[in-house]
């Protein structure tokens, strides 16, 4: 519970508003350069999934991410988030699913914005915190996967 209010709480109103500062300000078609030849600031409205996968298909998405809410969340209840990484990891996880759901269900889309460009590859797809959060908590798991002891068996 008090990762919800520290971590998670925090990054889904942090998600929320840089989206709302986003639509109000950086029209759609235009980029702002803040680092230039490295990162910029744009507006992407997102029907798919990530790198825009699966496009226009955001009623199968809020279903998607509406029953991986509900089992990070059955899966925190019973106690599966044994060490810090991986609770770390479900604090981030709900976070990020909560962020681009309100997305969905508010705007029909996720709102992405950040834009960075990698020397070996361009323009990698625009994101957004939600993505950041659901991409850190994947990372958590996997090392909590590694590293993290086996409850015994019984």
């Amino acid at each position: 519970m008090r990762l919800l209010l520290l971590l998670t709480l925090p990054l889904y109103i942090l998600d929320q508003i840089s989206k709302f500062l986003v639509l109000a300000n950086i029209p759609t078609h235009v980029t702002i350069e803040v680092i230039p030849g490295f990162f910029n600031l744009v507006q992407v409205h997102n029907t798919g999934a990530a790198f825009g996968m699966m496009k226009d298909n955001n009623a199968f998405f809020i279903g998607l991410a509406s029953v991986a809410l509900v089992a990070v969340a059955v899966m925190a209840r019973r106690g599966c988030f044994l060490d810090a990484p991986s609770r770390i990891g479900a604090a981030l996880l709900a976070s990020g699913i909560v962020g681009n759901l309100t997305d969905r269900l508010l705007n029909g889309y996720v709102v992405d914005f950040l834009d960075v460009i990698l020397p070996w590859y361009g323009h990698w797809p625009a994101f957004n915190v939600a993505d950041s959060c659901i991409c850190v908590a994947a990372f958590l798991f996997l090392i909590s996967g590694f590293v993290a002891p086996k409850p015994a068996e019984k």
